[in-house]
């Protein structure tokens, strides 16, 4: 990937041959480089953004495939023990203690989520009652200007 090289300075006005600039030039230059400068660093920003965002994608990409390969590993470690517990009893027994197993760990998952849910209902915030004292204060205020302003 090649670096960002900023845009070359507009050559000197060949007006002027070697005497000073005048006003209107030195402020002509200085607007033209600020343009430039800022161009140049909206293009750094696109080119460095761009960059990031590929970056961004591999990443998320890697840990999508190891989602998916860590859930498959899950679902062998769990076809383990059910033929673990199946040398011991009946294969289908082994896999009804696992399906058991498993709903125990959805049901208590499920209780905690649902009681996080129900904290984070009541913690919703209630921007009309801030509203409503905002607008009550600023009525006191003003009132009690008019009332300052009436009295002098």
């Amino acid at each position: 990937m090649s670096q960002y090289q900023p845009p070359a300075p507009p050559p000197p006005p060949s007006g002027s041959s070697g005497s000073q600039p005048t006003l209107g030039e030195l402020v002509a230059r200085i607007s033209e480089n600020i343009s430039l400068l800022i161009r140049g660093e909206i293009d750094l920003a696109r080119a460095k953004g761009q960059r990031m965002a590929r970056k961004i994608g591999v990443g998320v990409g890697l840990l999508a495939a190891a989602g998916v390969v860590a859930l498959y590993a899950v679902g062998m470690l769990l076809a383990s023990l059910a033929h673990g517990i199946g040398e011991a009893l009946p294969l289908w027994a082994g896999y009804l203690i696992v399906a058991v197993l498993l709903l125990i760990v959805v049901a208590v998952l499920t209780l905690l989520g649902a009681r996080r849910l129900r904290a984070a209902r009541a913690d919703t915030p209630a921007p009309q009652e801030g509203l409503k004292s905002s607008v009550e204060t600023v009525r006191t205020a003003v009132a009690s200007g008019l009332e300052r302003g009436n009295s002098q």
